[in-house]
């Protein structure tokens, strides 16, 4: 079974909520119908009711079995503005600013998820990924002992090494283009707790770089190798090692060869790209070039589960997505 297959079924066991805020838009109406058939996910639509029960007739979508809330309309709407207020006052918002956000339904939906009322919110099928971020880290925040909104795609070998549908996560390859050290280290512990939710491997995490345990000496390097050290003193439980090219992080020989004694060299299943250029070229090259299914961005280091969507995106990837979300809980 491949991996996306699993994570479906883990979540449909989980009988989780997630809340789909753009539920106005014909792919994501299609996607609920698929979550509720499948049993994947109980699913909230946000928006105007009667737009949504037209577009659900028209898709085959039994508005019974979802909840539908109008966030102008909704009971929890001044709540919600009062929790928003709460988290921004700091940063000088006035509650006349505060019930103009709520009435989004991507502030509404994060208010969801922050409240326990829904397991995690995904969209992005009409929205840019600024304003989605935007909504989570304002409503949910991030999670304790995190400093870093990161993302990390789920990447699928055919095979690899004589193993058959490798699963490889890599980060960050779609958020933070420039990280320092003490993000770099975020970055590895948010993607840790990812392999674990979504995988269900133990970590072995590769701090990647151009140089091998010294070879070469350059501040880039450094970045890395302190990215590590800051690391294991939060993380000592977790194999971790750095700065590993990538050849020696994923091929036993020349681990072996590179640097002898690694926990991690020649086995490693969590790959931290030094910067988003890096990490992005990385994801596409393996994608492109050895025909890796590449699932993500999946956004990490939230409070709460809330994911981003290409605007590109498919009713089917619109499940994915929800399916993995609602396992990001933990």
């Amino acid at each position: 079974m491949d991996i996306l297959s699993v994570i479906k079924e883990k979540a449909a066991k989980l009988g989780r909520t997630v809340v789909l805020p753009e539920g106005t838009e014909e792919r994501v109406i299609i996607a609920a119908r698929s979550l509720v058939e499948q049993k994947i996910a109980k699913v909230i639509l946000l928006g105007d009711e009667k737009e949504i029960a037209d577009l659900a007739g028209r898709h085959g979508l039994d508005t019974g079995t979802v909840e539908i809330i109008n966030p102008a309309t909704s009971a929890h709407f001044e709540n919600f503005v009062d929790l928003l207020l709460e988290r921004r006052k700091a940063k000088g918002m006035t509650r006349q600013q505060a019930a103009g956000l709520m009435s989004s339904t991507l502030y509404f939906g994060a208010a969801l998820v922050k409240t326990g009322l829904a397991d995690a919110s995904v969209a992005g099928s009409v929205n840019t990924t600024g304003k989605v971020l935007r909504a989570a880290l304002h409503v949910i925040g991030l999670a304790p002992g995190i400093s870093t909104l990161s993302s990390s795609f789920m990447m699928t070998l055919p095979e690899f090494m004589g193993e058959k549908n490798k699963v490889l996560l890599y980060a960050d390859c779609a958020v933070m283009p420039n990280p320092d050290s003490q993000q770099l280290a975020s970055i590895a512990a948010s993607t840790a707790d990812t392999m674990k939710k979504l995988v269900g491997e133990e970590p072995r995490l590769a701090f990647l770089s151009f140089s091998t345990k010294g070879s070469a000496s350059h501040p880039d390097v450094n970045k890395v190798t302190q990215a590590l050290k800051i690391f294991k003193e939060t993380h000592a439980d977790i194999a971790a090692d750095g700065e590993l090219q990538l050849d020696a992080a994923l091929i036993g020989k020349i681990g072996e060869k590179k640097a002898p004694g690694s926990p991690v060299a020649g086995k490693a299943n969590v790959l931290i790209f030094p910067d988003l250029d890096a990490g992005n070229i990385g994801y596409k090259l393996t994608q492109r070039l050895a025909g890796a299914i590449a699932t993500g961005p999946i956004i990490q280091g939230l409070a709460a589960p809330a994911n981003d969507l290409s605007r590109g995106c498919s009713a089917d990837d619109i499940v994915d997505v929800s399916a993995i979300a609602v396992l990001m809980k933990g």
